[in-house]
């Protein structure tokens, strides 16, 4: 009876969606409140609604508290936010594309892709001409396609059925390579490019509001083709050749896939650095909590990424205090012994 229940609890996608969203607005308001000041939760709605709602604030709101709420803590609370959202968005997708739950954009490579082009970009100070500060986006995002595009080239080449196991160890190699590349780059320029190095680690520390300008439409765009497409998601999990039979058009929806999720990542990596793990644990444990129907998994690991990136940015900034980990840091020692329990499980799986 009790599991009966707790399956049903379960397959309810309405409470699925209302925990999502109380997680996520919880993990929001600790994110501001908490910190070398502590922001009291009343205050931080009192502040935010007359903000958006362009009411005057009473006398009894600290006007400190409304500098860090408003300059410091809320579009920090945002970036990570958009940045967790893109990052679970793309990965949850790309397991689906590629019938994974090891696939993410830093297993394929796509993540170290967008930094080189992030880093080439600071280093020449490249300007587009009428792109202005979408420059870094935009060669990231570029940067992120062409290399997802050449580890399916490379994986093709090694094994012709491009079994999905080759084309992650492949982009994990390509991902190795262009970390040494970034790594080489950094060391031959000296003082000029190691003030990055913290921003490859990953961080939204003092990003503030244009940030989230850069990031926002491309994390709409993005996201907007994924969801979209999360029919098609559902057909080719069950395999190409099914998918095929009943319509789809499988070489067009995976090219879009993969851009949408280059996109994504390309954004993130640009306004972030680069932050492993979150596209492979928060799909991969929505799945195990929600079901596999991409028509909900993907606008439910937008909520939770949001929502754990939020939170591994707080444990980041407080957990030595005053001192700042890289939020990259924190999703490693979360998300590489999830990845190594996948792994084994699979592993299990296939000698059963």
């Amino acid at each position: 009876m009790q599991k009966q229940f707790t399956r049903k609890f379960l397959n309810n996608k309405g409470i699925a969606y209302l925990i999502a969203v109380i997680f996520l607005i919880v993990a929001m308001l600790m994110g501001i409140s908490i910190g070398t000041v502590s922001v009291p939760a009343l205050d931080i709605i009192k502040i935010i609604g007359s903000e958006v709602f362009r009411i005057s604030l009473s006398g009894d709101v600290d006007p400190m508290h409304i500098n860090i709420v408003m300059n410091i803590r809320l579009p920090r609370v945002i970036l990570a936010g958009l940045v967790g959202a893109s990052l679970a968005i793309a990965g949850a997708a790309f397991q689906g594309l590629l019938r994974n739950p090891l696939a993410d954009p830093y297993t394929l490579g796509v993540s170290s892709g967008a930094s080189v082009g992030a880093v080439l970009t600071l280093f020449f100070g490249i300007s587009i001409p009428f792109a202005g500060a979408f420059t870094l986006p935009l060669l990231s995002i570029l940067f992120a396609f062409i290399t997802i595009f050449i580890v399916l080239i490379f994986a093709r080449q090694i094994d012709r059925s491009m079994k999905v196991e080759t084309i992650i160890l492949t982009g994990i190699i390509f991902s190795s390579f262009l970390g040494a590349f970034i790594s080489l780059m950094i060391a031959l320029t000296g003082d000029e490019l190691r003030q990055i190095i913290g921003w490859l680690l990953g961080s939204v520390s003092m990003r503030g509001w244009e940030y989230i300008k850069i990031i926002f439409p491309f994390f709409i765009i993005g996201s907007m083709i994924l969801l979209a497409n999360s029919r098609e998601l559902n057909a080719m999990s069950f395999g190409e050749e099914r998918a095929q039979h009943i319509g789809v058009n499988v070489q067009k929806r995976k090219m879009t896939v993969l851009f949408a999720g280059s996109i994504l990542t390309g954004a993130a990596v640009a306004v972030s650095g680069t932050i492993g793990f979150v596209g492979l644990v928060i799909p991969h444990l929505t799945r195990l909590l929600w079901g596999p129907d991409h028509r909900h998994l993907l606008p439910l690991s937008i909520l939770t990424g949001s929502g754990f990136l939020i939170l591994a940015d707080l444990v980041a900034r407080t957990i030595i205090s005053p001192t700042e980990l890289p939020i990259g840091v924190i999703t490693a020692l979360i998300g590489a012994p999830v990845f190594a329990m996948i792994l084994m499980k699979r592993r299990v799986e296939r000698r059963g």
